[in-house]
């Protein structure tokens, strides 16, 4: 008898909810790495999937294998392929020195120095990824010191009692010091890492997070012991926090492989009515995650099409206005190093 060939490995799940990129592999137990290109970050990396090293980030939410055990490689592949900047791990401050400890294991092991930071980062504190841009860690509750993440921008906007002033009397505020503006924060995207409900994720940040990406260990009944003992989310906890969060997209991570995809997907439709579960999505589906990609791909080219018929228009001489520059193509659709597996 011809033996069969060995399984493929776990391929990427991908969600695309406009501007963002949600990919990775997150299975309850096995591991959890969630990337964010266009954020250049990368949330947990229990493994080390290649499209992550391209980010010079990694915010950990906590230290169980499932989530840390790519860090070592990570830091070390950077390195090797001559990636630019030092790669950065932000963790809960507790757990610092055992990370240090990890690290410094491998330079007995391999006998070289991989260069790396292991940067602690308090709850409630802030740190800058960009000019604009910063990443909040918020304390939650898990069996190990836990953190949750949600990356934050930063704009400023004209004070309610400035509107409808000329610009040049706003000009002339400013030069006598008068501050016209204030800075607003605007959620962009939350990670709750692995944690139990609690008032924490009922936060202003996640409330009003764009994309909210979640664990949601088990679905069964009889589970809802389990979760607490593991200090994890069960689906009947998504119900108050769908209604609070007001996000475009909720992203569900860390599902056991016991649970039978449609049957999590009736849950979630159970708890949360069927017009919010179609913003709820398991980053694992990979058959519905690849229709809905179809869909907005063939959406777009649409759109693109009837922008151009337009345009031709508008050169033409048929209709007034500013002829715009379009995209000839999808290419900012794409997701470079995954298409193949989707």
């Amino acid at each position: 008898m011809i033996p069969r060939m060995p399984p493929q490995e776990a391929r990427l799940g991908f969600v695309y909810s406009a501007p963002f990129r949600i990919q990775g592999v997150s299975v309850a137990g096995e591991q959890a790495v969630v990337h964010v290109p266009e954020l250049d970050l990368v949330f947990d990396i229990g493994l080390c999937p290649r499209p992550v090293l391209a980010s010079p980030i990694v915010a950990l939410s906590h230290t169980h294998m499932d989530h840390v055990a790519g860090l070592p490689y990570w830091f070390s592949q950077r390195a090797f392929q001559k990636m630019p900047g030092t790669a950065r791990c932000l963790v809960h401050p507790k757990m610092v020195e055992p990370v240090r400890r990890m690290m410094a294991s491998w330079v007995d092991l391999e006998r070289q120095q991989t260069p790396h930071e292991i940067i602690p980062i308090e709850p409630n504190s802030d740190y800058q990824l960009r000019p604009n841009m910063f990443i909040r860690a918020i304390e939650v509750s898990h069996t190990t010191p836990a953190l949750a993440f949600v990356v934050i921008e930063r704009r400023s906007k004209l004070r309610d009692e400035f509107h409808g002033v000329s610009q040049e009397r706003l000009r002339e505020l400013r030069g006598q010091g008068i501050e016209i503006t204030k800075t607003i924060e605007i959620p962009l995207v939350a990670y709750t890492g692995d944690t139990e409900i609690g008032d924490f994720l009922f936060r202003e940040e996640f409330r009003q997070a764009q994309v909210v990406i979640t664990e949601c260990t088990f679905f069964e009944d009889e589970h809802r012991d389990r979760a607490k003992v593991g200090k994890h989310i069960h689906v009947e906890d998504l119900r108050p926090l769908l209604e609070a969060w007001t996000a475009r997209d909720v992203i569900i991570g860390h599902v056991s492989r016991r649970t039978l995809i449609p049957f999590a997907h009736e849950r979630i439709e159970a708890i949360a009515g069927p017009d919010r579960a179609q913003s709820v999505h398991l980053l694992m589906d990979h058959r519905s995650n690849r229709t809905r990609h179809e869909n907005q791909v063939a959406a777009f080219e649409n759109s693109a099409g009837n922008l151009k018929a337009q345009k031709g228009e508008l050169s033409s001489g048929t209709q007034g206005g500013s002829v715009l520059d379009l995209p000839t193509s999808t290419s900012e659709m794409t997701v470079d190093g995954i298409d193949g597996h989707l």
